[in-house]
């Protein structure tokens, strides 16, 4: 079917994407801008991950403080290291915008490490350990405690690691798949290197 330029710049203002790009995906969408914006991130997902092996020695360090009113000191911060490839994305408005993002992402949701291979070993021992015993606890049958374990290791991975917990504005979707959208928009390999958050209730 044919798709009006109108269309088109809607999508692209949407979704960041060239025009080519999405007048293909309104194309086969059959003009449906939401099914063409899914269809975008679908391929950018996929864009991404090619350039996921490309080296990344620029970036930003990122800091927010938050303070639950304008009258009382800040109580949580965080500093964040996102990285790119060149400086000329470091500089740019857009990249500023995700790794801002990032940062309000792992003070809102207290992330612990970045991705699951960051965990350390001992960790994951101990909350194995914990849930078999409160399985054992709740009376749970032998044959079932593994497979209850191991969905509470997966829910607690998927809560302590920033890649894997859902972006805090588009919930459907993880903080992994919002910088691999970015990734195609900005046509560069993004990483997050490390965070740190603070907060003067935690000992």
């Amino acid at each position: 079917m044919a798709v009006s330029l109108d269309l088109v710049k809607k999508l692209r203002e949407l979704s960041g994407a060239g025009m080519m790009d999405c007048k293909q995906a309104l194309e086969e969408a059959e003009g449906d801008v939401e099914r063409a914006f899914t269809i975008l991130r679908e391929k950018g997902i996929a864009k991404a991950s090619k350039r996921a092996g490309r080296a990344t020695g620029q970036g930003v360090v990122e800091a927010y403080l938050h303070a639950t009113s304008p009258d009382y000191p800040p109580q949580v911060g965080v500093l964040i290291e996102v990285n790119c490839e060149t400086d000329f994305v470091a500089k740019s408005p857009d990249f500023r915008r995700l790794s801002k993002e990032l940062a309000l992402q792992v003070a809102g949701y207290e992330a612990r490490w970045v991705t699951r291979d960051d965990v350390p070993d001992e960790v994951l021992v101990t909350e194995r350990e914990v849930y078999e015993a409160k399985a054992r606890q709740d009376g749970k049958p032998e044959q079932v405690i593994p497979r209850i374990v191991e969905g509470q290791v997966e829910d607690f991975l998927k809560h302590s690691c920033l890649m894997e917990q859902p972006y805090f504005r588009e919930p459907s979707h993880t903080v992994q798949q919002f910088i691999a959208e970015n990734i195609s928009k900005l046509q560069e390999n993004i990483t997050v290197r490390r965070f740190a958050r603070f907060n003067i209730r935690e000992t």
